[in-house]
């Protein structure tokens, strides 16, 4: 079966699910379905039961939801389609990288499996989307880059911008404003004292950008 057979419902818990273990090893729990979706834990206690029902999820009473075997498959198809129709939206029809997030959301679902892959072959088979996020290939394979939350690097450290999360559009414009985007190297330097905030360099550029947490939370980086 396709994932294209399953109800858009279904499609968004999946794709859901993966999306709060892609980059982090905590236990996804409904509660965190909830706030990640927007609907009551007691809908997405209902849609959990009748997944595991369906062998796309386990789940023990009070306990983590896991994806099955299955249910993987069927969410990296999902996250296939989001990131090959951001780089289309991006790279062909000139979106801004803070335009395509929802715009991917609603287009994903209307997708064919053959339509999938002829926007893969006509994109030049991409590996990471505009946001840095690495695309699953046609199999399921999926390269996550080597990378940590900007949060956790020391000062004096030197660091390339691997990915950035998607979805705060004015978090996107503020750091394209100022240069930081994926592939570009940042100097982090001392940040004021008892603050939240990291101040960083684009080496490439002039001048110092002051992050806060939000900003840094949502920026992965991997070490020079």
């Amino acid at each position: 079966m396709s994932v294209s057979d399953l109800s858009i419902s279904t499609q968004n818990y999946l794709k859901v699910i993966w999306g709060l273990s892609e980059w982090s090893d905590d236990p996804v729990t409904a509660t965190d379905i909830a706030q990640k979706s927007g609907l009551k834990v007691s809908s997405v206690s209902d849609a959990v039961r009748k997944l595991t029902a369906q062998g796309l999820v386990s789940h023990a009473r009070y306990g983590a939801v896991e994806l099955t075997e299955v249910g993987r498959k069927y969410a990296l198809d999902m996250v296939r389609r989001h990131r090959l129709l951001e780089t289309f939206l991006v790279q062909t029809l000139a979106y801004n990288w803070d335009q395509v997030h929802d715009e991917a959301e609603n287009l994903e679902h209307a997708m064919s499996d053959f339509m999938v892959e002829r926007l893969d072959a006509f994109l030049g088979h991409p590996d990471r989307d505009p946001h840095g996020d690495p695309i699953p290939s046609a199999d399921g394979v999926l390269t996550r880059p080597d990378a940590v939350l900007l949060s956790t690097v020391e000062p004096g450290v030197r660091v390339t911008v691997e990915r950035i999360n998607d979805e705060d559009p004015a978090l996107l414009q503020y750091l394209s404003a100022q240069g930081v985007v994926p592939g570009v190297d940042l100097v982090i330097t001392e940040a004021a004292p008892f603050s939240d905030a990291v101040l960083l360099q684009v080496a490439d550029g002039t001048g110092t950008i002051s992050l806060g947490r939000q900003a840094t939370e949502a920026l992965h980086v991997s070490r020079g």
